[in-house]
């Protein structure tokens, strides 16, 4: 789905019109209008804020099934051949094979913040935005994935 068509259902499902949304996001009408046109997208953190605002997850905008995208780094693993290994050389299921090979992870004890400081750039200059919108982008996406919400849960 479009981010145009999930910002439109989204304020249909609240039962709002676009100068309500506009109000809760503090922007225009016209912007609320243009985002849902097609004509304009929000930024990343504008869009978190719409997530926030309206509780809705980041992953709905990013179309983001947990059997397709890295665990670790949110990567698309669209080919069998960017998919990590295990320790017995079979493939990984849910990791890439910058973030896991022989069944460890390849940044070994890092946290996710650490995590993100190392890869924000190559993570800004794949998606074409800056570094700061990257960090931004995995500062929300990498606590829903796999690695970090077990390395939360062993703390």
């Amino acid at each position: 789905m479009a981010m145009s068509d999930v910002i439109t259902s989204i304020r249909t499902e609240k039962g709002l019109t676009q100068q309500q949304v506009a109000r809760d996001l503090y922007v225009t009408r016209q912007a609320v209008s243009r985002w849902e046109t097609g004509e304009t997208s929000p930024g990343i953190d504008m869009v978190k804020l719409i997530c926030v605002t309206y509780g809705v997850p980041l992953e709905r905008f990013f179309e983001m099934p947990k059997d397709y995208y890295c665990q670790c780094c949110s990567m698309p693993i669209s080919q069998p051949e960017l998919h990590g290994t295990e320790a017995d050389g079979t493939v990984s299921e849910h990791y890439c094979k910058w973030c896991y090979q022989d069944g460890e992870f390849t940044a070994k004890n890092v946290d996710m913040d650490e995590f993100i400081e190392a890869t924000a750039q190559l993570e800004a200059d794949a998606l074409g935005v800056t570094r700061e919108e990257a960090v931004s982008l995995m500062g929300t996406l990498l606590p829903h994935l796999q690695r970090w919400e077990d390395a939360h849960a062993e703390q």
